[in-house]
């Protein structure tokens, strides 16, 4: 706690608003909205889709961010984890993070922009995976040679996201002239809200990051609920009136059709051939800064985990760069498991592994306040508290439950594998403990 206390208090409630608002808006809205119509069988039932992924949403962000005020630790859920739950819970989130959620997330991301690129420049399908692989691979070594276009890349992304939303949902909503409500989606196949809250939640993904920066508020009891709040609820209109709005342009089953490539389709209709494809510009740059973002940051979990002794080959995975001072094992580690992902399984499928994955701990991570509620005493008098508590945690924890129950239902292989390689972990984590134990007296002796 002792970093916390020098952090500058600069952070207002408009820069802490925006923050949330670059966190959560990535790929999701521009690659999901024939998968969430396709699961629901018609327009209508996809709107409710995006409402309840992002009712969800918000009373996640709520919810998380006492915990983060409450642990102000760095490491995120991980560290969440393992301050209430005890070091075992801690690494098996970190394991999966590292072997599933992170790398399932990357490889997502670059698939899709694989997919869009491939699209844009007329390239065959099958050239796909390989754009995303390069691009991975590009992103990766540029981060660990330590240049400084990291920033650059995420403002000019965040510029990139919010242009073709906007254009989109603006001009789509006038000129548009396609029925948008109750309209089929042409799907015959088994049909489940619970697919379509998961494929939005992909969209909504991020909100864990909102805590982070409440050291950095100047009134965090006061403003870091109305950023997340406001942040949120403007992310939740965005998403909504961008479906509104390719569903005037596009009917309902032809955005199934298009899949990932709905939203420059869309584009094009309006803005021309020339404008939709600056359009798919401004996308393909979005989902370039939230992969940058990401390969940046992931591979902290693992780096963190290794330096503990908490993974195998842990000195070769939290090696750093002689140079650059990167951490450079953990960073090839990811890129190496996000490869094979991408070799292995298509980006939807990618995604709803990831959510799945991470929803088990977030769910863990909810009722944590709970436990740190029992716990608390006076001198937190004036931390922020989720607002109308218990209610906005259960919905959060039930949101949580039935993402984790309906992937169980509709999609057991995806949900068995997660589970599987979360149990691998047990006997690890017993393992690196042995270990551990038994070079501890030679330390203490040297």
């Amino acid at each position: 706690m002792g970093n916390e206390a020098h952090l500058k208090k600069n952070i207002g409630y408009a820069v802490a608003t925006s923050l949330v608002v670059g966190t959560v808006i990535g790929s999701g809205i521009f690659m999901k909205p024939g998968i969430v119509i396709s699961s629901t069988g018609n327009s209508t039932l996809a709107l409710w889709a995006w409402i309840i992924g992002g009712i969800i949403t918000l009373a996640s962000g709520l919810t998380i961010a006492e915990v983060s005020v409450k642990i102000p630790k760095t490491g995120g859920l991980y560290a969440y984890i393992e301050e209430v739950y005890g070091k075992f819970w801690g690494f098996l989130c970190g394991w999966v993070q590292t072997l599933i959620y992170g790398p399932a997330i990357m490889g997502a991301l670059g698939l899709y922009f694989g997919t869009l690129v491939a699209n844009l420049f007329g390239f065959s399908a099958s050239s796909n995976t390989i754009i995303g692989i390069i691009t991975i691979l590009f992103l990766g070594f540029m981060n660990l040679l330590g240049t400084q276009y990291g920033g650059f890349i995420q403002n000019i992304s965040t510029i990139g996201k919010l242009i073709p939303i906007i254009l989109i949902a603006v001009f789509g909503l006038f000129q548009g002239d396609v029925q948008i409500m109750n309209m089929d989606s042409g799907v015959t196949q088994s049909l489940s809200m619970g697919a379509a809250v998961l494929a939005t939640l992909w969209a909504y993904d991020g909100f864990m990051n909102v805590g982070y920066m409440a050291g950095e508020m100047k009134n965090p009891s006061k403003t870091l609920p109305q950023a997340i709040i406001t942040g949120i609820l403007i992310v939740i209109a965005a998403y909504l009136t961008v479906n509104l709005a390719m569903l005037h342009v596009l009917p309902a089953s032809k955005i199934v059709e298009l899949g990932p490539n709905a939203a420059s389709s869309a584009a094009a209709i309006l803005f021309g051939k020339m404008g939709g494809n600056l359009i798919s510009v401004g996308i393909l740059v979005s989902i370039f800064g939230c992969l940058n973002g990401k390969v940046l940051t992931f591979p902290r979990i693992p780096y963190a985990m290794a330096k503990d002794g908490f993974l195998p080959a842990a000195k070769t995975i939290s090696s750093i760069h002689p140079k650059y001072k990167t951490p450079v094992g953990a960073t090839l580690l990811q890129m190496a498991i996000s490869i094979i992902m991408m070799l292995a399984a298509d980006p939807d499928r990618l995604s709803d592994i990831a959510i799945f994955t991470v929803f088990t701990f977030y769910a863990l991570s909810f009722v944590a306040v709970f436990l740190l509620r029992k716990k608390a005493n006076s001198n937190n008098q004036n931390l922020y508290k989720v607002p109308l508590y218990p209610i906005t945690p259960i919905v959060a924890i039930l949101g949580a439950l039935y993402i984790i129950g309906s992937t169980v239902i509709n999609k057991p292989l995806d949900a068995f594998l997660s589970i599987l390689v979360t149990i691998i972990g047990i006997p690890i984590y017993t393992i690196l403990k042995s270990k551990q134990q038994k070079q501890q007296p030679l330390s203490k002796v040297s």
